[in-house]
C-alpha cells in the first residue's frame, strides 16, 4: 500500500486486559510446533508463546536491550539467558536474514564489530561496501553468507572500549537464529513455569526486500510455527519502518510496534516510498492516529519523551506521553544504559565516559513521565528504578 494511506486492517484486534500480572499462570494450548516432545509427561507447561496480551505486563515494562548487553555480548544466548535471570519482563531480539533465507539475530547485518569474521582469511574476500539505508557501510554482512558459514563464526563485544569486562566473553557463543531463541524461551517458559516475553525487530526490510530476502513472511511463519501469532501472544513485533508493521499485521495477530527515531529523521521506508513525511510529523496527533491503526504501541527515542538542552541536560517532557495514550497507544522508549557517555549530562559522575553515573536518577525522570517501558542495557538497575518508582 501506499505509504502515507490511512487504513484498518481486518485482522486487527484491541489487545489483552489490563491489571493482571505476567507472572500468572496460562492455559496450555496445542503449538503445532515440532517440540512438544520436549516437555515431560505429567509435567505442567505454560501456553507455548501465549499470555493475556501485552497489558498483562508489569508498568513499567522492563525490556532487556539485546538482551542483557550491558553485561555480556549483545545478541547472545548468554545475553538473553542473564537478561532473564536478572528478571526482565521481556527479552529483545533484532533479525537479519542470511543469503539462505534464515533469519538470525544481530543488531545489524554489518556483522564486523560482532563476530570474529575479519579474523577468518577464509572469508577475507566476502568483505565489500555497501550502501544499507542510504548509509555507505564497508564491513562482512549476513546476506552474503549463508547460515552454516555464519555458524562457524564467534560473537564479541561491540564496544570493548566502553565495556571492557565483556571481552571476557568474546568467542564464547555462537551467533543464534530466531527459531533457536524460539526454543530457548520455549525451554526455559516450561521450566519456570511461566511464558517467556520476546520484542522482535525487523532490521532494514526494505533494503532485504529488495534482495529478495523479505523478513517478514519468514517471521510470520516461524512465529505461527511457535504459537506466538495470536493477539494475546508474548511477543511484540517492532520495526523503524512502519510498512514493515502494516505487512506483518496482514500476517499475525502479534501486536506491533513502531520504533521512532529522530524527530527531523524519515523511516526508510518513506524515502523509497517519496513520503514525505519525518518522525516530527508521526508524533503528532493524526500521526499517531495513524500509527493506531495498524499498531499497538511506538517505541520512541527517549530523547523524544524529554528532549535535551544544548548542554545535554533534560529538559521538559513533551506531549507524546499523553498524546500516544490519548491513542491508545502504550510506548516503550529506547535505550537506558549506566555509563556516563549514554547519561544525559546532568546525570554523569566524574570524567570516566566508561564509568557508571547516576543511572537511576535518569531513570526516575524517563518513568515520571507515565511512559509504559523502557528498554535498557541494564535490566537490573531499571527493574530496581521501576520498584522505587512503584514505592512513590
Amino acid at each position: 500500500m501506499t505509504q502515507g494511506a490511512h487504513r484498518t486492517p481486518a485482522r486487527r484486534t484491541v489487545l489483552g486486559a489490563a491489571g493482571a500480572a505476567v507472572l500468572g499462570a496460562s492455559t496450555v494450548l496445542p503449538t503445532g510446533t515440532a517440540h512438544a516432545d520436549e516437555t515431560q509427561a505429567g509435567a505442567p507447561a505454560p501456553a507455548q508463546g501465549r499470555d493475556h496480551g501485552f497489558r498483562s505486563l508489569p508498568v513499567p515494562t522492563v525490556i532487556a536491550h539485546r538482551g542483557a548487553s550491558g553485561y555480556r555480548p549483545e545478541h547472545t544466548l548468554g545475553s538473553y539467558q542473564l537478561a532473564l535471570d536478572l528478571g526482565a519482563h521481556v527479552i529483545e531480539q533484532d533479525l537479519v536474514p542470511t543469503k539462505d533465507g534464515h533469519l538470525v539475530c544481530r543488531h545489524e547485518n554489518d556483522i564486523t564489530g560482532t563476530t570474529d569474521v575479519a579474523d577468518r582469511p577464509e572469508f577475507t574476500s566476502r568483505r565489500t561496501t555497501k550502501s544499507v539505508d542510504g548509509v555507505s557501510l564497508t564491513g562482512w554482512f549476513t546476506e552474503d553468507f549463508t547460515l552454516a558459514e555464519l555458524k562457524t563464526l564467534r560473537t564479541k563485544e561491540r564496544i570493548p572500549g566502553t565495556r571492557q569486562e565483556n571481552t571476557l566473553y568474546d568467542g564464547r557463543w555462537q551467533i543464534p537464529t530466531f527459531e533457536e531463541v524460539l526454543r530457548w524461551a520455549e525451554r526455559e517458559g516450561r521450566r519456570r513455569g511461566r511464558v517467556v516475553w520476546l520484542h522482535v525487530e525487523t532490521k532494514h526490510p526494505t533494503y532485504f526486500r529488495s534482495l529478495g530476502l523479505g523478513v517478514e513472511e519468514p517471521l510470520a511463519k516461524l512465529l505461527r510455527r511457535y504459537g506466538r501469532h495470536r493477539a494475546d501472544s508474548a511477543v511484540f513485533l517492532q520495526s523503524f519502518e512502519p510498512s514493515s508493521i502494516q505487512r506483518l499485521a496482514a500476517l499475525v495477530d502479534s501486536p506491533g510496534v513502531v520504533l521512532l527515531s529522530g524527530a527531523s529523521t524519515r523511516p526508510w521506508d518513506f524515502v523509497e516510498a517519496g513520503d514525505p513525511r519525518t518522525v516530527a510529523d508521526l508524533i503528532t496527533p493524526r500521526g499517531l492516529r495513524w500509527i493506531a491503526s495498524y499498531a499497538q504501541g511506538i517505541g520512541p527515542t527517549l530523547d523524544l519523551v524529554i528532549p535535551k538542552d544544548a548542554t545535554g541536560k533534560l529538559g521538559t517532557p513533551t506531549t507524546l506521553v499523553r498524546d500516544a495514550h490519548a491513542e491508545g497507544l502504550i510506548l516503550h522508549p529506547y535505550t537506558h544504559r549506566n555509563e556516563n557517555t549514554f547519561l544525559p549530562a546532568d546525570f554523569r559522575r566524574g570524567t570516566d565516559p566508561a564509568a557508571y553515573g547516576d543511572a537511576f536518577g535518569a531513570l526516575k525522570m524517563y518513568l515520571a513521565t507515565g511512559i509504559d517501558g523502557i528498554f535498557s542495557d541494564n535490566p537490573d538497575t531499571a527493574l530496581l528504578a521501576a520498584a522505587d518508582f512503584g514505592k512513590n
